[in-house]
């Protein structure tokens, strides 16, 4: 019989109807101990209450999950988060992550699986939905930089790129054509083109090939 106590769990999204359907999925596996669907509500009571993990909402009003995160984070650091979106931008998953949750899952999450994401969470693992693992892990693994500590950036010259523009400098120096760019990350070949025409002007660099040397000599591949 497992007597493990269980996990209390604080809701924060902006939608009611998405809210009754997780406390509907959590029922009886986790203590549901509050909910929010405004930013400075969430903070306020999840400082107050002290969950084992926040289920986070990541797009809402007034700055967003973000905003709750930075907020209770100033106040108890201690507190561990797991956004829950219907995002999986890579944008969206490395802010959130960088700013301290401990992992990112999509809304179409069964049920079971997120009961052991919360779990997972609690007990101090960084839990992400399959297919986001892997630009996770490379925004922010290395050999010196294990999984769960988010290291600086290599360069100051990356703090100037969002995370998107990384991501493609990173497929230009691997030698991707525009065309395997779009495919690979689902976006139109002119959205490439302005990508990596923002990357050249932000790095002041004149074309491909020398971006390619630029990501090669700071191994970026």
């Amino acid at each position: 019989m497992n007597t493990n106590p269980l996990r209390r769990v604080f809701l924060v999204d902006d939608h009611a109807l998405i809210r009754a359907g997780i406390r509907a999925e959590l029922s009886g596996f986790v203590e549901i101990i509050g909910e929010a669907d405004e930013v400075p509500a969430a903070i306020e009571m999840i400082i107050e209450r002290v969950p084992d993990v926040v289920l986070l909402d990541v797009h809402m009003p007034d700055g967003g999950g973000l905003a709750v995160l930075e907020g209770v984070v100033k106040a108890n650091p201690n507190i561990k988060f797991l956004a829950l979106s219907v995002s999986d931008a890579a944008e969206d998953v490395i802010a959130i992550i960088r700013a301290g949750a401990r992992g990112y899952v999509t809304k179409n999450i069964e049920g079971p699986e997120l009961v052991e994401a919360i779990i997972r969470t609690a007990g101090g693992d960084a839990v992400f939905s399959r297919r986001l693992a892997g630009f996770v892990l490379d925004a922010f693994s290395s050999k010196e930089h294990p999984m769960g500590v988010i290291p600086p950036a290599l360069e100051p010259e990356l703090d100037q790129l969002t995370p998107r523009e990384i991501e493609v400098l990173r497929l230009i120096a691997r030698g991707y054509t525009y065309k395997e760019i779009a495919v690979q990350l689902d976006i139109s070949i002119k959205t490439v083109e302005s990508h990596v025409s923002a990357v050249l002007r932000k790095l002041q660099l004149s074309n491909r090939h020398q971006l390619s040397n630029w990501a090669a000599e700071r191994r970026l591949l």
